[in-house]
């Protein structure tokens, strides 16, 4: 199957969201430095950081504290991560720049767009609500609305039941290698955001998405006429 023909339009458009459409970098590098400041430990670089907030409260300890899950203390270091975060996450979370003009035109052209996040409800749905994108947004899917989480293609199947739209018709734009994952696995096209976080490990060159963008701006081109790779799906 190929849609990538002049003209050809998505039926709509889900976005990850940390790294994707909102920069919440420095609420969440700024939480895991609150907790190293209450030790009386010096502040990371603040990039060291952002390069991990994709993999949310788990990456932040880890940075922050070289513990993963199961070690001893890591359970304690996350909820007390999730409660600082939860008290400051809309202190300096903004959406990103050059995405409301693209949430515009999308929603000039008709093309529905949903959110699919990894983030839990507690803090994506009052977040969302707060950035004035909720009302906007055809169909929000968190990281425990459905029984699993990305890189499991249920919440993205399932943002597409939301909206009304075969998955194979739409497009799914994120900043981590599991969203690519995702997205294949749901059937949808993925665009890797590189303005996003990105995370460790593999190049975004390597993650096999269909299209990557330096910018917000880049994405008006690929929904404006020109198509998108899409790969032959079986």
């Amino acid at each position: 199957m190929s849609v990538a023909a002049p003209g050809w339009r998505p039926g709509a458009v889900l976005f990850d969201l940390d790294g994707t459409l909102i920069d919440s970098a420095p609420d969440l590098a700024g939480a895991c430095n609150d907790m190293r400041a209450a030790r009386g430990l010096a502040p990371l670089p603040f990039e060291r950081l952002r390069a991990m907030v994709g993999s949310g409260a788990r990456g932040m300890v880890g940075t922050g504290f070289s513990l993963a899950p199961g070690d001893d203390g890591y359970a304690e270091l996350r909820d007390e991560f999730l409660r600082r975060y939860e008290l400051r996450m809309t202190s300096e979370t903004r959406v990103f720049a050059a995405i409301s003009p693209l949430l515009a035109h999308l929603a000039g052209e008709a093309i529905p767009w949903g959110i699919v996040t990894n983030k839990a409800a507690r803090f994506a749905e009052p977040l969302i609500a707060w950035l004035g994108l909720a009302d906007a947004a055809a169909a929000i899917v968190c990281g425990d609305t459905t029984p699993h989480s990305k890189p499991h293609p249920a919440p993205l199947i399932e943002a597409a039941r939301r909206i009304g739209v075969a998955p194979e018709r739409c497009v799914y734009v994120g900043d981590d290698k599991r969203d690519v994952e995702a997205g294949r696995a749901a059937g949808m096209a993925t665009v890797i955001a590189a303005w996003g976080y990105l995370g460790a490990g593999d190049p975004p060159e390597a993650w096999g998405g269909d299209a990557i963008v330096a910018g917000p701006e880049e994405l008006l081109a690929l929904f404006s006429g020109a198509g998108l790779p899409f790969r032959a799906l079986p």
